[in-house]
């Protein structure tokens, strides 16, 4: 039992890790006028364990705080992949060039504070990776140092020392880069009394990307369209529409097909884009008031139900290829995907877990469920294959080296910014070539939350022994050094993002916890405030802030000792 308690071997490492990670949560359960560290607490718990001397074995160490963060952001990839491309094109140019503004000032802050206090530009290049939580940088440093120094008489006299110092002024550091970060978001959310409730009916409302769904009366006035049929009437524009119920002027309630004539006076309810109303509108001849009881009156022939895709074949297809129209005599009026309504239009692609209205009689309408699947079961069941697959694809890709003329050491993507990009593209990519990448919302939810927890526990274990030593041997002016470089530059960011580009405060999070390579405060964020948007921007800035964070440690390392 006492190998167990006070030994290094794999039972008592992961009985440590468990208990931090539990401790860390409890902790976080504790809330200060609201507001609350969250998963953080787990980082702390780790250092003072670490501290006493609770340690755990160092290789594993490291090996869960690789996996735990692949974790974490792999299945923040998958999340935000589908809108990804359309929210990078709206707003990524922006967010990321601000993303490069924030590394910049994190730079020159750097500098500055070595040229005025006298700190080796070395140690100040652990405490910027350290107060941007960047752990690559500082890997890349310390490999920079030793290259650039090798076979010289620095690198005989104090290479052990300088690395030392690198790493030291890390592990001080990284608490401040997540402290700091968190109060730069708290201060920006009091300064502009910004209500996040409305911050994120902005983003509701707004277009994330998916063609979401409108649905209008008309009542058929243009005498271009009289007599045509719905086949007619929609090759005449490429704007996307369904007509799911037509209205004839004597009141009998009609399930079109292609084949149904459209006359004067009909009253149609139509499914379309938002982008699409006004055309629409000009094709029919005139909006009117929804009145649903005559669209949902009761009609023994008609029934409309929503029924699941639980197929993965399915995945791929598109909407036209299962003839649904054609074959049952079912109207498919609306798909829905992950909350948002999709107008039903034949060349949309399907997914599993999309959610399909059709209209119909109730004989056809069952047909159909037993094509689609609709089993709530089919659904559960986790597709694994894809997640490890995209893994291992991921920390390929982020081992690959990128070299740069007059940059010795290559620039990789690393074990983070490599399975991100690779989920996001599997999650974007990955229906179109019938490859399943559905998982429940619960699922993402506990791969994220596991992978940030096993992250900040072996970050905590593995910085605590040399914690408290590094402040109290002249490390304390490090706290401070990591306070001016963590603060200015995120608060900076911050007030530039929300004066100059009028940035959603949802936005600002991610742009400054991916700005900062800071899951946990991206964790802080999401608890906190309640909601997911934060992942869009953070996925944004990511993986080019990370390239610039480890660029620029390499680069300053090699300003130090030229």
């Amino acid at each position: 039992m006492s190998e167990l308690f006070f030994g290094q071997g794999t039972g008592h490492s992961i009985m440590l890790l468990a208990f931090v990670i539990a401790t860390g949560l409890l902790l976080g359960r504790i809330k200060v006028k609201g507001v609350s560290l969250g998963s953080t607490w787990i980082l702390f718990v780790g250092i003072f364990m670490s501290h006493f001397g609770f340690r755990a074995d160092a290789s594993l160490l490291h090996f869960l705080k690789e996996f735990g963060l692949i974790l974490f952001v792999f299945s923040i990839g998958l999340q935000v992949g589908p809108g990804f491309f359309h929210s990078f094109k709206k707003g990524g140019l922006t967010l990321n060039l601000l993303a490069i503004c924030l590394v910049l000032l994190a730079v020159i802050a750097t500098y500055v504070i070595s040229l005025v206090t006298g700190e080796s530009l070395p140690t100040m290049v652990g405490v910027m990776s350290g107060a941007v939580t960047n752990t690559p940088g500082l890997g890349a440093a310390q490999q920079t140092f030793l290259d650039a120094t090798a076979g010289s008489f620095v690198h005989e006299i104090n290479s052990a020392e300088v690395a030392s110092s690198l790493a030291s002024g890390y592990a001080v550091a990284y608490p401040i880069g997540v402290l700091g970060v968190i109060l730069v978001l708290m201060l920006t959310k009091i300064i502009f009394k910004i209500d996040v409730n409305k911050e994120a009916e902005k983003l509701d409302s707004e277009d994330t990307g998916i063609d979401s769904a409108v649905r209008i009366a008309f009542q058929v006035k243009n005498p271009a369209i009289f007599g045509k049929t719905i086949m007619e009437v929609d090759k005449s524009i490429t704007n996307k529409f369904v007509i799911s119920r037509v209205c004839r002027p004597n009141g009998n309630i009609e399930m079109p097909l292609s084949s149904t004539v459209l006359n004067e006076g009909d009253k149609v309810l139509v499914v379309t884009s938002q982008a699409s109303v006004d055309v629409i509108t000009m094709l029919f001849g005139e909006a009117i008031p929804m009145d649903n009881a005559l669209w949902n009156k009761p009609d023994t022939s008609l029934n409309a139900k929503r029924l699941l895709i639980t197929k993965s074949s399915l995945t791929g297809k598109k909407l036209k290829d299962l003839k649904i129209r054609s074959t049952y005599g079912v109207s498919v009026t609306r798909v829905t995907r992950a909350g948002v309504d999709l107008v039903a239009n034949p060349n949309l692609i399907l997914q599993m877990g999309d959610n399909i209205l059709v209209v119909g009689p109730q004989s056809a309408i069952d047909k159909v469920a037993r094509l689609v699947g609709n089993t709530q079961s089919g659904l559960s069941h986790p597709n694994l294959i894809p997640i490890f697959f995209g893994i291992a694809l991921g920390v390929f890709f982020g081992s690959i080296p990128f070299k740069f003329p007059g940059i010795p050491q290559a620039i990789k993507l690393g074990l983070a910014g490599g399975p991100l990009i690779i989920a996001i593209l599997i999650s974007y990519f990955g229906p179109r070539m019938k490859v399943t990448t559905y998982t429940t919302e619960s699922a993402n939810m506990m791969l994220r939350e596991i992978g940030i927890s096993i992250f900040l526990a072996a970050v905590g274990l593995g910085a605590g022994e040399n914690f408290v030593s590094s402040i109290v041997n002249g490390g304390y002016w490090w706290i401070l050094y990591g306070a001016i470089i963590t603060i200015v530059p995120t608060f900076l960011i911050a007030l530039i993002g929300r004066l100059a580009f009028k940035l959603n405060f949802y936005q600002i999070c991610g742009l400054i916890s991916g700005g900062c390579t800071n899951p946990p405060v991206l964790a802080f964020a999401q608890n906190a405030y309640g909601t997911d948007y934060t992942s869009v921007s953070y996925a944004t800035v990511y993986p080019l802030t990370m390239f610039m964070r480890v660029l620029v440690a390499q680069i300053l390392i090699l300003i130090a000792v030229a």
